[in-house]
């Protein structure tokens, strides 16, 4: 089984352009050197673009890889490059992620468990996603941002920094607007970990004294036992080389 050429995962193959193709756990290895695999019970439907060389005009024929986990559904014209040089040479897609149509995830993302990518969403390049991430329809993510667990990112939105655990971001440029309480409600959350949450986030976000680094230490001071907020605290404190998706400033724009 290749990624590219004439096999069975070529975009243009007869087996692609009629059903379904159901994966047991195979290796694979294309023309271009890309290595990778696709777990156990990953589905690929017609015309999806599998492994084939990064979007990178860098690349230069190495050995990199795309590595898909298990039972996956990657719809029809889905996109997926593997890694390059520039970041470690490995495309991460967990287990149990939806790929709608047209969606597309570029060189050196590293994707969790549980996400989903509606209609034409669009990951650059090294873009990490946490589990449970839901991207709504002809949104995107800006390169080496990172998008937190159980984020929601609204339709048509474009985020340009990192979007926190649990938080819901929408707006033609990412605004915070809030957390993604329906997500967490559905995940099981318990109503005191929403509760804590949710004053962590005042706390972070609605407050307005003191800097962010000081807000962040009185929220892990009061929070951090509480294990959704100590996740969040831990993205923020993390590297954060693009910043992070803030609320609108009152009457900013």
């Amino acid at each position: 089984m290749r990624f590219n050429g004439t096999s069975q995962n070529t975009t243009a193959s007869a087996a692609y352009s009629s059903s379904v193709s159901r994966f047991a756990s195979v290796n694979v290895r294309d023309l271009n050197k890309a290595i990778g695999s696709i777990g156990a019970g990953t589905r690929i439907f017609p015309f999806a673009s599998i492994g084939h060389q990064p979007q990178d005009l860098k690349y230069q024929g190495e050995d990199s890889a795309l590595v898909i986990g298990r039972r996956n559904i990657i719809r029809e014209h889905v996109t997926m490059n593997p890694g390059t040089t520039g970041g470690g040479m490995v495309t991460r897609v967990g287990d149990n992620c939806l790929f709608m149509a047209g969606a597309h995830v570029a060189h050196d993302c590293h994707l969790g468990n549980h996400v989903v990518m509606a209609n034409n969403v669009l990951l650059a390049g090294h873009v990490a996603v946490g589990d449970y991430a839901f991207f709504a329809g002809l949104s995107a993510a800006h390169q080496f941002t990172r998008i937190g667990a159980h984020a929601m990112v609204g339709g048509l939105t474009g985020v340009e920094r990192d979007v926190i655990p649990y938080g819901m971001v929408m707006g033609d440029r990412a605004r915070l607007v809030g957390l993604n309480i329906v997500g967490l409600q559905r995940r099981g959350f318990s109503r005191e970990d929403i509760q804590a949450l949710r004053s962590a986030y005042q706390m972070l976000f609605e407050d307005g004294t003191g800097t962010l680094v000081q807000r962040v230490d009185a929220t892990a001071a009061r929070y951090g036992e509480v294990g959704p907020v100590r996740d969040l605290i831990e993205f923020i404190r993390a590297d954060n080389a693009r910043g992070l998706v803030q609320p609108k400033a009152n009457g900013g724009s």
